[in-house]
């Protein structure tokens, strides 16, 4: 994962919605990411957090090599995912595990569309 500048909420906003067919929708007391209604991601409620839907190995990953900046995400006795302090990881770590995520969550089609205007 890139290293860079300490993520933000702002940052990370900003990253997820620029992803195609992105939106913010609220998700209970949280915010939330999604593409095509399905959410890759969600803000807790106090803004210092980041909830990142990523799969198993990328999750025990990050936990691994930065627990300084994630952590498991539970969802009662289940792990779904990476609690992210926003203060303790790097803008580029963020970014990307936002886009891993969109790239879970969204319809390969658009997956496709997405690659091939990346080139």
């Amino acid at each position: 994962m890139a290293k860079s500048a300490r993520a933000t909420l702002a940052a990370a906003r900003k990253h997820a919605l620029s992803l195609p067919e992105t939106t913010e929708a609220p998700h209970h007391d949280y915010g939330s990411f999604r593409v095509r209604g399905k959410i890759f991601a969600t803000i807790p409620p106090d803004g210092e957090h980041l909830h990142i839907f990523v799969d198993d190995e990328l999750r025990e990953r990050m936990v691994t090599l930065h627990p300084e900046a994630f952590e498991k995400l539970w969802w009662g006795k289940k792990v779904v995912g990476l609690r992210v302090m926003l203060a303790h990881a790097s803008a580029g770590q963020v970014s990307e595990l936002l886009t891993t995520a969109w790239y879970l969550k969204a319809p390969k089609t658009l997956v496709a569309a997405f690659e091939s205007q990346r080139g």
